[in-house]
């Protein structure tokens, strides 16, 4: 081998750097364990509120350490911030956390720069943009368009009742055609969006998460965030999701209404009278709307019903802005009610503009054991006006931070800028002439409504006081400092995965990783004997290359990711078999040590690219269309084929080198493996029509299935909400379904894992992504499985799966998504074949190569799809079809290749050796003299993979199982497909070519 000094040079360099970039993942997982150990021993669990206090601390400790020296390894020096820079990223599955895609709704920036325009065409072309959308490919504004055109061909943007108004008048004028108008709003959305990004960004850095990852998804108006390692979910989708939209309004004395609910109780009397007449066909929220549908109206003791004032659970004090307090759940229907048109008309002149919201939910106790308690809802009355537009706005506020008020209790105080000032020192001073009060609004919710006490209040001071949390009055201060969103943010793409469930999957994906390696190591010594060792090291050095250029490149490590790197030891192995099989055949041929080495891995080297090239291409390809965890996956495959190719080709080589020149010996086998598949001389070609006739019957029975059971097609291609439910104790599915049915119409429910765990999926309320249909979701999912939970299992243990008990795992995908990742995931394997089939064409000149190649790997998908089709009702894990399973898919197509690529490449060989033979003895020689090869690589990649689907985590058996059919079906295929069809359709070849 030449420059033996340039290859040890590059292997210590690599090594060195790889375990330089480790030891900041090392150090930081210190520094974070010492931070936790901290807040544990400064925090009694018996404090009120301890965890989050506990989580308060543990950030400060770690924003101390911000600017210190906390890491020295002679060189230099570097602090906390830069170690968590530098120290490898893990993903949702290893670490917890949570994942989601937001989408900057572009109709709202729309409506906002068409200044809230009524024009009729503008309306329906928006309501028809999100028809669109449905089944497009295009962005919002672009279906938009389309819309708008289709509506009124006469219709002009720039009509002054449209854009071209006031707010626009630098840049749209009347005169302007739709062509002018369209490239200035594509540019104001992008303005809004990147706005929305860098709200989000603000907001993001102040939660105090570590290593978060915030990107825009090219011009679809959505922003991809992933937070590792958050612990309330719950809290951050509010975070994210709050547009913050602050606003101050005068509000009504409560007892100004006294008179009007009882008066629209009197109205509403005859409007329920009438609810059944209506068409039972409708659905709840239509009949809400109309005011006659599902009321929770009372019959009172006289028989009469009393469809509001039953509703009130408790009266406003007098003096105080407050109209009467609602149980949570009658809120959309004392909404509805009190929207009416004819209760309306009962306000006074005064009050005709009055705006009804409500304040914050509170929890209250209804008897004195505190063993039942109800949510009660306060409602209140503002003050409106004709354009529905408050006294100030949240624009003027120029700080906000958390601080205290003097019972204690926590508050936001902020600050405004000289035009609020003015403004809220006028509003103070008339509330506190009047008696008034001033309600602080955040995205239509009261948070306060103070009286004012010592008059006006100059220099722009205020305060938000209310039944605030430690850390809801710290993500307030946030939000407000990081300014409002341009547009409603709604959570299109979600995953969440709790603490513990990432635990057990760095736990048990350690474990499979570990055995796998451990049988992989002893195979290849009983094998190989001593040269079996020379490959160890290089396959050990390989998995130290791969972590450490993980870590270099800040890339995410992901179970799947892992999943990745389990497999690289198949592809290194598989390598370094290749080259040792090679070596074998020249010391039978009776050559010298040192002259079968050099000829082995010559002769290698051609075998051993093209397998490890159509496999990178296939693994390029999902990084390219994959998302998140998949992307992970691939990024680890790339890096373990180009690593692979290192250690297998140099390092391997130069331990053998070194080994010979000091006079020793290796025979690159044992005494059970000597001469082990030499003299086997089987006749494969004419075995071949019954190989047809059996993929063939396989296949129809698959595609059978396909046609009439289908495929568990999850939630990533076809939309819904999917939760992972851990119980105390084994759960019978059908009960559980039964309940989960009752609240959802239509559930699934599945085992996943061990008995006490199920997987629940569902489709209701679908099209529907915002923050409050996903709490309405997961109340109804808590409130199916109360019977089933440990007693008094409240709604937040149950959401926090505290003791290992409750959600563990939720994911959703809408609609528009899930079309998309279907789209692309078709995309991927065409994609895939296609250039496969034009490498090897390249590569081999014959078209028929090509063909017998993509063949095999037609076939191989078909029976993994066919499999999926009959067995996915019968095995006890999850076998549905998703994004993890189009990263097996394509792995089996890279893997399928690979062994087809040797094969063909010793055909080709023999070809150009054995001039005088036929054709057909070409073929079945070069499929013998590489069954060793065949059967060793199969043997160590099956028992890598069955050692993951046995010890490893529940959400990758789907995967695992793909991949181990994949296996065994690419290994029959390359030997009994491609090769026969190649062979059958050149027909004859010439020997010289």
């Amino acid at each position: 081998m030449q420059n033996k000094g340039l290859v040890k040079l590059f292997a210590l360099l690599f090594g060195l750097v790889s375990i330089y970039q480790l030891s900041f993942t090392f150090k930081a997982n210190q520094i974070e364990e010492d931070a936790q150990q901290f807040s544990i021993n400064k925090i009694a669990e018996t404090e009120v509120d301890y965890d989050s206090k506990r989580s308060i601390e543990r950030l400060n400790y770690l924003d101390s350490l911000k600017t210190q020296e906390v890491f020295n390894i002679g060189i230099a020096a570097y602090n906390y911030d830069e170690v968590k820079e530098k120290a490898m990223n893990l993903g949702l599955d290893l670490k917890g956390g949570i994942n989601v895609i937001l989408q900057i709704s572009v109709k709202d920036i729309l409506v906002g720069l068409a200044n809230d325009s009524k024009d009729p065409v503008f309306r329906q072309a928006l309501a028809d943009a999100e028809e669109l959308q449905k089944d497009s490919q295009n962005t919002y504004l672009e279906d938009f368009f389309v819309a708008f055109e289709a509506i009124d061909a006469d219709a002009n943007l720039a009509s002054p009742d449209i854009f071209a108004n006031r707010t626009l008048s630098d840049e749209i004028t009347f005169d302007m055609s739709d062509d002018e108008v369209k490239p200035i709003l594509s540019a104001k959305i992008d303005e809004s969006i990147v706005s929305a990004f860098e709200v989000l960004r603000k907001r993001i850095d102040k939660f105090g998460v570590t290593q978060p990852n915030i990107q825009r998804i090219g011009n679809s108006g959505r922003i991809l965030v992933e937070l590792p390692g958050a612990k309330e979910v719950e809290r951050v989708k509010g975070l994210l999701q709050s547009t913050a939209q602050l606003e101050f309004w005068d509000a009504f004395k409560g007892e100004e209404f006294a008179s009007f609910l009882f008066q629209a109780n009197e109205v509403l009397k005859e409007v329920v009278d009438t609810s059944d007449e209506v068409d039972s066909d409708k659905t709840d929220e239509d009949s809400i709307s109309d005011i006659i549908g599902d009321t929770d109206a009372e019959t009172g003791e006289d028989g009469t019903v009393n469809p509001l004032i039953d509703l009130i659970r408790a009266s406003g004090y007098t003096g105080g802005p407050v109209l009467a307090s609602f149980e949570s759940k009658d809120q959309q229907t004392v909404t509805a009610y009190l929207n009416n048109p004819k209760v309306r008309a009962l306000l006074s002149p005064e009050q005709r503009y009055a705006k009804f919201v409500w304040g914050i939910p509170q929890i209250q106790q209804t008897n004195e054991e505190d063993t039942q308690s109800i949510e009660l809802v306060e409602l209140y009355a503002l003050k409106g006006n004709r354009e529905n537009k408050p006294q100030l706005s949240g624009a003027v506020i120029t700080d906000a931070r958390q601080s205290y008020q003097q019972n204690g209790n926590p508050s936001v105080s902020m600050q405004m800028n000289l035009k609020g000032a003015k403004i809220w020192e006028q509003m103070t001073g008339n509330a506190f002439n009047t008696g008034g009060q001033i309600a602080i609004v955040l995205d239509e919710i009261v948070y306060s409504a103070p009286g004012v006490t010592s008059g006006p209040i100059a220099g722009g001071n205020s305060e938000i006081s209310g039944s605030f949390t430690l850390n809801e009055a710290v993500d307030l201060a946030n939000v407000l400092r990081a300014g409002k969103l341009p547009a409603s943010a709604d959570i299109v793409q979600a995953e969440e995965v709790g603490p513990s469930l990432g635990q057990e999957a760095i736990e048990s994906g350690m474990k499979s990783f570990l055995i796998a390696l451990a049988f992989v190591l002893l195979w290849m010594i009983f094998y190989y004997g001593k040269a079996g060792i020379f490959s160890n090291v290089a396959l050990l050095l390989n998995i130290l290359l791969i972590f450490g250029i993980l870590s270099g490149l800040g890339a995410v490590l992901t179970l799947p990711g892992i999943a990745g790197i389990v497999l690289t030891i198949g592809i290194a192995v598989d390598a370094n078999v290749l080259i040792y099989e090679r070596i074998r055949e020249e010391l039978y041929k009776g050559k010298g040590q040192k002259e079968a080495v050099r000829d082995g891995f010559s002769n290698a080297l051609s075998s051993i690219l093209d397998a490890n090239i159509t496999t990178g291409l296939t693994a390029l390809i999902l990084y390219t269309f994959g998302t998140g965890p998949i992307k992970g996956f691939a990024t680890t495959l790339l890096i373990g084929i180009l690593t692979s190719l290192f250690t297998a080709i140099f390092i391997s080589r130069l331990l053998i080198d070194w080994h010979l020149n000091r006079g020793g010996k290796l025979e690159f086998s044992t005494g059970m493996t000597k001469g082990l598949f030499q003299s086997i001389k089987i006749e494969f070609l004419k075995k071949r029509k019954v190989a047809y006739l059996f993929s063939g019957v396989i296949i129809t029975a698959g595609l059978m299935s396909l046609f009439t059971t289908g495929l568990d097609q999850g939630i990533d291609f076809v939309g819904g909400r999917t939760y992972t439910v851990r119980f105390a104790q084994d759960m019978n599915t059908e009960e559980v379904k039964t309940a989960v049915n009752d609240a959802f119409g239509s559930a699934e429910v599945k085992t996943i894992g061990s008995a006490n765990q199920l997987k629940i999926s569902t489709k209701y309320k679908v099209n529907e992504n915002s923050a409050e249909v996903d709490a309405e979701v997961q109340e109804k999912l808590y409130g199916a499985l109360v019977p089933f939970l440990p007693d008094e299992t409240s709604y937040k243990q149950f959401i926090d799966a505290e003791n290992n008990i409750g959600k563990m795992y939720s994911g959703k995908v809408s609609p528009t998504i899930a079309d998309d990742i279907k789209r692309s995931s078709v995309w991927a394997i065409i994609g895939s074949l296609i250039v496969v089939f034009l490498y090897i064409l390249l590569r081999f000149k014959k078209w028929q190569f090509s063909l017998g190649a993509v063949a095999a790997v037609f076939h191989d998908v078909l029976i993994v799809l066919g499999i999926f089709s009959i067995a996915w009702k019968y095995l006890p894990f999850s076998m549905e079809i998703d994004q993890a399973f189009i990263a097996a898919i394509l792995t089996v197509i890279g893997y399928s290749l690979n062994d087809t690529v040797v094969v063909f490449d010793r055909i080709r060989e023999y070809i150009n050796e054995h001039s005088s033979w036929d054709f057909a003895k070409i073929v079945n020689g070069a499929l013998n003299s590489t069954l060793s090869r065949t059967l060793n690589t199969s043997l160590t990649t099956l028992v890598v993979l069955l050692a993951m689907f046995v010890f490893g985590a529940d959400s990758l058996r789907g995967l695992l199982f793909a991949l181990i059919v994949g296996v065994l079906v690419g290994t029959y295929s390359s030997v009994f497909i491609a090769t026969p069809i190649m062979h059958d359709t050149l027909k004859r070849l010439d020997k010289k070519s």
